[in-house]
Protein backbone atom coordinates (compact mmCIF):
# COMPACT_ATOMS: atom_id res chain seq x y z
CA UNK A 1 0.00 0.00 0.00
CA UNK A 2 1.26 3.21 -0.99
CA UNK A 3 1.34 5.83 1.86
CA UNK A 4 2.91 7.45 4.86
CA UNK A 5 2.98 4.03 6.63
CA UNK A 6 2.08 0.64 6.16
CA UNK A 7 -1.74 -1.22 6.15
CA UNK A 8 -3.35 -3.62 4.63
CA UNK A 9 -5.74 -3.51 1.84
CA UNK A 10 -9.74 -4.29 1.72
CA UNK A 11 -10.77 -8.19 1.27
CA UNK A 12 -12.84 -9.70 -0.93
CA UNK A 13 -15.10 -12.93 -1.06
CA UNK A 14 -13.21 -15.53 -3.37
CA UNK A 15 -14.86 -15.78 -6.94
CA UNK A 16 -16.02 -12.32 -7.00
CA UNK A 17 -15.43 -10.45 -9.95
CA UNK A 18 -16.27 -6.57 -9.16
CA UNK A 19 -13.18 -3.92 -8.72
CA UNK A 20 -13.19 -2.77 -5.48
CA UNK A 21 -13.51 0.78 -4.24
CA UNK A 22 -10.05 2.32 -4.28
CA UNK A 23 -9.74 4.61 -1.05
CA UNK A 24 -6.75 7.17 -0.05
CA UNK A 25 -7.76 7.64 3.76
CA UNK A 26 -6.46 11.68 4.81
CA UNK A 27 -6.31 12.59 8.44
CA UNK A 28 -3.65 14.68 10.84
CA UNK A 29 -4.41 12.01 13.81
CA UNK A 30 -2.52 8.93 13.52
CA UNK A 31 -4.97 6.97 15.91
CA UNK A 32 -7.75 7.72 13.97
CA UNK A 33 -6.13 7.30 10.58
CA UNK A 34 -4.62 3.64 11.62
CA UNK A 35 -8.23 3.20 12.64
CA UNK A 36 -9.89 3.89 9.60
CA UNK A 37 -7.33 1.68 7.40
CA UNK A 38 -7.91 -1.16 9.61
CA UNK A 39 -11.53 -0.55 9.52
CA UNK A 40 -12.33 -0.14 5.55
CA UNK A 41 -9.65 -3.38 5.34
CA UNK A 42 -12.46 -5.24 6.65
CA UNK A 43 -14.87 -4.56 4.44
CA UNK A 44 -15.45 -6.63 1.06
CA UNK A 45 -15.03 -4.46 -1.97
CA UNK A 46 -13.01 -1.97 -0.45
CA UNK A 47 -9.29 -1.43 -0.90
CA UNK A 48 -7.15 1.30 0.93
CA UNK A 49 -4.65 1.86 -1.41
CA UNK A 50 -2.81 4.97 0.51
CA UNK A 51 -3.12 7.20 3.67
CA UNK A 52 -2.07 10.57 4.60
CA UNK A 53 -1.66 12.85 7.36
CA UNK A 54 -2.58 15.98 5.55
CA UNK A 55 -3.65 17.63 2.62
CA UNK A 56 -0.66 18.26 0.74
CA UNK A 57 0.49 14.60 0.75
CA UNK A 58 -2.49 13.76 -0.13
CA UNK A 59 -2.94 15.19 -3.01
CA UNK A 60 0.88 13.88 -4.18
CA UNK A 61 -0.53 10.38 -3.24
CA UNK A 62 -3.22 10.72 -5.58
CA UNK A 63 -1.39 11.78 -8.25
CA UNK A 64 0.57 8.71 -8.24
CA UNK A 65 -2.21 6.35 -7.26
CA UNK A 66 -5.22 4.93 -8.59
CA UNK A 67 -7.70 5.83 -6.25
CA UNK A 68 -11.90 6.57 -6.56
CA UNK A 69 -12.53 8.31 -3.58
CA UNK A 70 -10.72 10.23 -0.69
CA UNK A 71 -12.03 9.60 2.68
CA UNK A 72 -11.35 13.66 3.76
CA UNK A 73 -10.89 14.96 7.13
CA UNK A 74 -11.56 18.61 7.40
CA UNK A 75 -9.20 20.25 10.14
CA UNK A 76 -5.73 19.56 9.36
CA UNK A 77 -2.06 21.97 10.06
CA UNK A 78 -0.98 23.20 6.80
CA UNK A 79 -3.38 22.42 3.71
CA UNK A 80 -7.21 21.11 5.24
CA UNK A 81 -9.37 19.03 4.14
CA UNK A 82 -11.64 22.13 2.06
CA UNK A 83 -8.37 23.43 0.48
CA UNK A 84 -7.08 19.77 -0.89
CA UNK A 85 -10.87 18.93 -1.36
CA UNK A 86 -10.77 22.18 -4.23
CA UNK A 87 -7.48 21.50 -5.88
CA UNK A 88 -8.00 17.62 -6.07
CA UNK A 89 -11.48 18.11 -7.46
CA UNK A 90 -10.00 20.47 -10.15
CA UNK A 91 -6.98 18.21 -10.98
CA UNK A 92 -8.41 15.11 -10.45
CA UNK A 93 -12.09 15.18 -11.30
CA UNK A 94 -12.47 11.14 -11.57
CA UNK A 95 -11.56 11.52 -7.89
CA UNK A 96 -14.44 11.94 -5.69
CA UNK A 97 -14.22 13.20 -1.81
CA UNK A 98 -16.27 12.08 0.79
CA UNK A 99 -15.81 13.94 4.05
CA UNK A 100 -15.44 12.46 7.68
CA UNK A 101 -14.68 14.83 10.51
CA UNK A 102 -15.82 15.93 14.28
CA UNK A 103 -17.31 19.11 12.86
CA UNK A 104 -21.05 19.55 11.57
CA UNK A 105 -21.14 23.45 11.82
CA UNK A 106 -23.02 24.98 9.14
CA UNK A 107 -19.38 26.93 7.75
CA UNK A 108 -17.40 23.75 7.57
CA UNK A 109 -20.53 21.75 5.84
CA UNK A 110 -20.89 24.30 3.03
CA UNK A 111 -17.49 25.17 2.85
CA UNK A 112 -16.64 21.77 1.37
CA UNK A 113 -19.62 21.25 -0.52
CA UNK A 114 -18.58 24.67 -2.51
CA UNK A 115 -14.85 22.93 -2.62
CA UNK A 116 -16.45 19.93 -4.38
CA UNK A 117 -17.23 17.08 -1.87
CA UNK A 118 -19.24 14.22 -2.97
CA UNK A 119 -20.42 13.50 0.74
CA UNK A 120 -20.35 14.61 4.27
CA UNK A 121 -20.15 11.72 7.27
CA UNK A 122 -19.00 12.56 10.80
CA UNK A 123 -16.98 10.36 13.14
CA UNK A 124 -19.61 9.08 14.61
CA UNK A 125 -20.88 7.54 11.78
CA UNK A 126 -20.59 3.37 11.57
CA UNK A 127 -18.95 0.73 9.35
CA UNK A 128 -21.87 0.42 7.45
CA UNK A 129 -22.68 3.72 6.73
CA UNK A 130 -18.77 5.15 5.57
CA UNK A 131 -18.81 1.95 3.69
CA UNK A 132 -22.03 2.91 1.92
CA UNK A 133 -21.09 6.06 1.06
CA UNK A 134 -17.61 5.08 -0.41
CA UNK A 135 -20.03 3.43 -2.14
CA UNK A 136 -22.21 5.74 -3.30
CA UNK A 137 -19.60 8.49 -3.47
CA UNK A 138 -17.69 6.11 -6.61
CA UNK A 139 -20.34 6.54 -8.51
CA UNK A 140 -20.90 10.04 -8.25
CA UNK A 141 -23.33 9.62 -5.87
CA UNK A 142 -24.01 12.14 -2.65
CA UNK A 143 -24.72 10.73 1.18
CA UNK A 144 -25.06 12.81 4.22
CA UNK A 145 -25.56 12.05 7.60
CA UNK A 146 -29.13 13.24 8.81
CA UNK A 147 -27.69 15.74 11.06
CA UNK A 148 -26.29 17.26 7.66
CA UNK A 149 -28.79 16.61 5.68
CA UNK A 150 -31.32 18.52 8.54
CA UNK A 151 -28.68 21.68 8.53
CA UNK A 152 -28.99 21.44 4.90
CA UNK A 153 -32.65 21.65 4.76
CA UNK A 154 -32.66 24.29 7.16
CA UNK A 155 -30.30 26.92 5.42
CA UNK A 156 -32.48 26.02 2.21
CA UNK A 157 -35.64 26.87 3.60
CA UNK A 158 -34.68 30.46 5.22
CA UNK A 159 -36.62 32.73 3.37
CA UNK A 160 -34.59 35.18 1.38
CA UNK A 161 -36.37 36.94 -1.50
CA UNK A 162 -33.67 39.02 -2.54
CA UNK A 163 -31.06 36.27 -3.41
CA UNK A 164 -32.26 32.38 -3.74
CA UNK A 165 -28.60 31.50 -3.72
CA UNK A 166 -27.09 30.12 -0.54
CA UNK A 167 -26.09 33.20 2.31
CA UNK A 168 -22.72 32.61 2.26
CA UNK A 169 -22.48 32.30 -1.42
CA UNK A 170 -24.04 36.20 -1.62
CA UNK A 171 -22.00 38.88 -1.73
CA UNK A 172 -23.23 42.00 0.48
CA UNK A 173 -23.90 45.11 -0.87
CA UNK A 174 -22.89 48.55 0.83
CA UNK A 175 -26.30 50.23 2.40
CA UNK A 176 -25.49 53.55 4.26
CA UNK A 177 -21.83 52.55 5.29
CA UNK A 178 -22.73 49.08 6.77
CA UNK A 179 -22.80 46.04 4.08
CA UNK A 180 -25.28 44.07 3.40
CA UNK A 181 -24.46 41.59 5.71
CA UNK A 182 -23.49 43.87 8.37
CA UNK A 183 -27.11 45.40 7.52
CA UNK A 184 -28.35 41.57 7.83
CA UNK A 185 -26.50 41.07 11.60
CA UNK A 186 -27.93 44.19 12.71
CA UNK A 187 -31.11 43.50 11.86
CA UNK A 188 -31.36 40.04 13.51
CA UNK A 189 -29.61 41.68 16.96
CA UNK A 190 -32.38 43.51 17.13
CA UNK A 191 -34.93 40.66 16.19
CA UNK A 192 -33.16 39.37 19.75
CA UNK A 193 -31.17 36.57 18.31
CA UNK A 194 -28.38 35.63 19.72
CA UNK A 195 -24.53 34.75 17.28
CA UNK A 196 -25.61 30.91 17.40
CA UNK A 197 -28.58 32.24 16.08
CA UNK A 198 -27.65 34.40 13.60
CA UNK A 199 -24.91 31.86 12.24
CA UNK A 200 -27.50 29.63 11.61
CA UNK A 201 -30.20 31.98 9.75
CA UNK A 202 -27.28 33.28 7.18
CA UNK A 203 -25.47 30.39 6.92
CA UNK A 204 -22.03 31.60 8.18
CA UNK A 205 -19.70 30.37 11.19
CA UNK A 206 -20.26 32.36 14.38
CA UNK A 207 -16.68 33.80 14.17
CA UNK A 208 -18.03 35.26 10.78
CA UNK A 209 -20.65 36.77 13.07
CA UNK A 210 -18.45 38.42 15.46
CA UNK A 211 -16.58 39.69 12.79
CA UNK A 212 -19.39 41.46 11.10
CA UNK A 213 -20.58 42.36 14.92
CA UNK A 214 -17.48 44.38 15.46
CA UNK A 215 -17.12 45.97 12.10
CA UNK A 216 -20.73 47.36 12.26
CA UNK A 217 -20.38 48.31 15.96
CA UNK A 218 -17.70 50.28 14.47
CA UNK A 219 -19.53 51.82 11.80
CA UNK A 220 -22.43 53.02 13.54
CA UNK A 221 -20.69 54.02 17.02
CA UNK A 222 -22.03 50.53 19.02
CA UNK A 223 -21.02 49.93 22.27
CA UNK A 224 -22.96 46.79 23.22
CA UNK A 225 -25.99 45.00 21.92
CA UNK A 226 -28.41 47.72 22.94
CA UNK A 227 -27.50 49.85 20.97
CA UNK A 228 -27.35 48.24 17.84
CA UNK A 229 -30.92 47.23 19.18
CA UNK A 230 -31.78 50.84 18.99
CA UNK A 231 -30.27 51.33 15.74
CA UNK A 232 -31.86 48.50 13.98
CA UNK A 233 -35.19 50.08 15.13
CA UNK A 234 -33.97 53.70 14.33
CA UNK A 235 -33.26 52.81 10.41
CA UNK A 236 -36.08 50.29 9.98
CA UNK A 237 -34.42 46.95 10.28
CA UNK A 238 -37.13 45.85 13.09
CA UNK A 239 -40.73 45.12 11.55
Amino acid sequence: MVGDRGGSGGRRDPGVSVEPVRVLVVDDQQVMREGLVALLGLVDGVEVVGDAADGARALELVATTTCDVVLMDLRMPGMDGTQATRRLRASHPDVAVLVLTTYSDDESISGALRAGAHGYLTKDAGRAEIDAALRAAAVGQVTFTPEVSRRLVVAMATPDTADKRPAADREPEVVGGLTGRETEVVGLIGHGLSNAEIACRLFIGEATVKTHINNAFAKIGARHRADAVRHAYRHGLVT
